[in-house]
């Protein structure tokens, strides 16, 4: 019989189904962080909301259905998962695998979202804003969320590695007919969470969802100083297009951006 999970429960789901660890410990921050959504108010108040595994309660099969159990809680703190068929020796020589999830972003992940640009433009040296110029509301975010969901022409994908939000990508689409075939993309990734593949699964889940669209080409500006990005965007098939000069005064310093384009099959 298949188990039908609460929405809200599914990106927990994907995240345990993602996951080899024998044992994972997650706090209520990061489980929410996961899910895009706050838990309910008896996961907060009551450890027995964690140990149900029966009927009518069905959240516990996020983690259940992949095979753990919820060892310990710590009430409004921590709650520890074990693989069921985990040994002790196992579990001793438990390893701190990452475990990335990748997942469309819900008007819950609003003011997560809006810390995350700020971290990572503050970061950067060569976004198109520098540290803490964004200005944007949680309320602005969250309608900004919604309304890219409702019309389904752009999207924001958010990267979450071991529980925490670590990137994200827009994927900014076209209301006019004879656009509605391309798409435009900003990515941002933190220093602490780079070299771990999570630009490139950002940019594969954009892929995918740009083909569920039917979008052909994605395409993208990145500043000609900024080799990371330049290699990453080429290792992935982007292919430079042209130059727009001295797009961008970085420092008082002008900066050329060149303009990249990948078409899809």
């Amino acid at each position: 019989m298949t188990i039908i999970l609460e929405k809200k429960y599914i990106p927990l789901a994907d995240y345990f189904a993602s996951a080899s660890n024998p044992k994972i410990t997650l706090s209520f921050n990061e489980i929410e962080q996961i899910m895009g959504q706050q838990l309910p108010n008896a996961a907060y108040l009551n450890k027995s909301w964690w140990k149900k595994t029966k009927p009518p309660a069905k959240h516990f099969h996020a983690w259940m259905d992949a095979g753990y159990y919820v060892s310990d809680v710590i009430t409004n703190r921590l709650v520890t998962f074990e693989k069921i068929d985990s040994s002790e020796n196992d579990l001793e020589k438990a390893g701190n695998e990452d475990i990335l999830l990748i997942r469309q972003a819900e008007h819950g992940d609003a003011r997560s979202l809006i810390a995350l640009q700020r971290v990572v433009e503050g970061e950067s040296d060569f976004m198109l804003y520098g540290k803490d110029e964004r200005i944007q509301s949680t309320q602005s975010m969250r309608k900004q969320i919604i309304e890219w969901k409702q019309k389904g022409h752009s999207a924001i994908f958010i990267a979450i590695l071991n529980g925490e939000h670590v990137g994200y990508l827009m994927i900014i689409g076209n209301t006019a007919k004879r656009a509605a075939h391309r798409a435009a993309i900003v990515l941002g990734v933190q220093e602490s969470a780079q070299n771990k593949g999570i630009a490139t699964s950002l940019l594969q889940k954009a892929e995918e969802w740009a083909a569920e669209k039917g979008v052909k080409r994605l395409e993208l500006t990145v500043v000609e100083e900024n080799t990371a990005a330049r290699k990453l965007y080429e290792k992935t098939a982007y292919e430079q297009e042209g130059v727009r000069k001295q797009a961008l005064i970085i420092d008082g310093k002008p900066h050329n951006e060149l303009y990249m384009a990948k078409f899809l099959d």
